[in-house]
């Protein structure tokens, strides 16, 4: 009886870790159905000992071996001290070499050097590490497998390995600022993948249907995975602070722009930190925009010289560059990037018409970002007095404000705690039940005029 069902649990390990048979053992098959009962009940201490017999004498048997083992070894590393503590902090290290070694596809070298990477930066006293040595291991990671080094945490860990290789003087300032576009860059990428994913879910949800439970699972995971990328990319720019400032930048790009003037590459990256830093008034922006307009014009350099002849207070040759640099992006994110960014520009200055025709548009080319429904709603209410013709009728139009609120929530799942406060504050300013009484007009449509256009139904 008990080994019908040793070999029952070893069929469940099979289907859930993808097992090889290829060093098939009866006792790795015993060892192995005992390690992973113990893990699974958080029993640690109890799953070693059968744990190291399968790992030692079959390291191939299951991927149990290595899935159960870090968390086995994490348990042993938090519940002990000294050389001790160091002997199972190196050995889950070994771990994650062996897990490569031996299931490559799903421990591919890229995650390995980031998930060593991470356990060496969170002991790194213990292990005696220098910042170097630390950089080094997540730059392997980078450099060998990049498609597979996509953990939002290691990467903001490499870069400020970074950070303090070039406070150290160990780094140029052009190293540094490299590898915060490298960081910057592959964050890019792999929000845009996620943002696809998770587009195609809320478009399955807008047309009203639902989706499957292994659906909303993944949706929840790609949120999270967003919301992460979002906060890491604020510790990047955090990190580089004030060693990226228009001071520092204007003379490394003076020094190397003859050298440079032909990398494309490079000229794309100086006009966009430039830019990023509000460099914009300064003469080597318009040098580099122009450079890069000359042997490679794309929709950045349109934008950029739209900006500088908005300086120039050129308006209508800005509105043609700006038109030319969303006609010239095919890119749909990188599009809702530069639109957004229009957007901005055009609420700040308060057209707002104009400015939420724009996020409109956002909205089409990147439905998973929420953002743009919380600027119109803050747009509405923001207008409130000037586009209503009676007391009641100007606060109806915070009821506009928390619709558009709440929709950035229903789909931004990275927005449901900031849409849901800011839906809330405006339904406090709207028509309370006193007041809809006063008025008997519940049921009634009140039309919002000015600007906003749009009509409202009186609860």
């Amino acid at each position: 009886m008990m080994k019908t069902k040793i070999t029952l649990l070893l069929i469940a390990l099979v289907v859930g870790f993808n097992t090889s048979y290829s060093q098939q053992d009866e006792e790795c098959m015993n060892n192995l159905s005992i390690f992973d009962s113990y893990a699974k009940n958080k029993k640690y201490d109890e799953a070693y000992e059968p744990w190291m017999k399968v790992r030692t004498k079959c390291p191939q048997f299951n991927r149990a071996i290595y899935v159960r083992g870090e968390k086995i070894l994490e348990h042993k590393i938090d519940k002990s001290s000294g050389a001790e503590k160091v002997d199972f902090i190196r050995d889950l290290l070994k771990v994650y070499e062996e897990y490569n070694q031996y299931y490559a596809s799903k421990f591919p070298l890229g995650k390995m050097q980031y998930e060593k990477g991470k356990l060496s930066y969170k002991y790194k006293k213990e292990l005696g590490l220098s910042d170097e040595q630390l950089y080094n291991v997540f730059d392997k990671g980078y450099t060998d497998d990049l498609n597979n080094f996509n953990d939002p945490k290691g990467l903001y860990i490499y870069f400020k390995m970074m950070v303090k290789l070039y406070d150290s003087g160990k780094k140029t300032p052009q190293e540094l600022f490299d590898k915060y576009d490298d960081v910057n860059d592959k964050i890019e990428e792999e929000v845009g993948k996620l943002s696809e994913k998770v587009n195609k879910l809320i478009q399955k949800e807008e047309s009203g249907a639902t989706l499957t439970k292994k659906e909303a699972s993944r949706k929840s995971s790609y949120e999270s995975y967003l919301n992460a990328y979002d906060q890491i990319s604020g510790s990047v720019d955090t990190e580089i602070g004030n060693r990226a400032t228009c001071e520092v930048l204007i003379p490394l790009y003076q020094k190397d722009f003859d050298e440079k003037k032909n990398d494309t590459k490079w000229l794309q990256r100086a006009m966009n930190k430039m830019y990023a830093k509000e460099c914009t008034d300064d003469p080597m922006f318009i040098k580099v925009v122009q450079q890069k307009n000359t042997i490679e014009p794309n929709a950045d350099t349109a934008y950029y010289l739209g900006v500088l002849k908005e300086k120039e207070g050129k308006t209508a040759e800005a509105e043609k560059y700006y038109k030319q640099s969303m006609d010239l992006q095919t890119d749909s994110l990188k599009k809702w990037k530069l639109v957004y960014r229009l957007a901005e520009k055009n609420r700040k200055k308060g057209s707002y018409g104009k400015a939420r025709q724009l996020y409109n548009e956002c909205l089409k080319l990147n439905p998973s970002n929420g953002n743009p429904h919380l600027r119109i709603a803050g747009m509405y209410a923001s207008s409130a007095n000037n586009c209503g013709d009676s007391t009641f009728n100007k606060r109806a139009v915070y009821w506009l404000a928390a619709a558009e609120a709440r929709k950035a929530g229903r789909v931004d799942g990275r927005l449901k705690k900031a849409a849901a406060q800011s839906a809330a504050s405006y339904e406090a300013k709207a028509p309370d039940k006193s007041m809809i009484f006063s008025a008997s007009n519940s049921g009634s449509t009140i039309k919002i005029g000015c600007w906003i256009g749009r009509s409202v139904t009186v609860p």
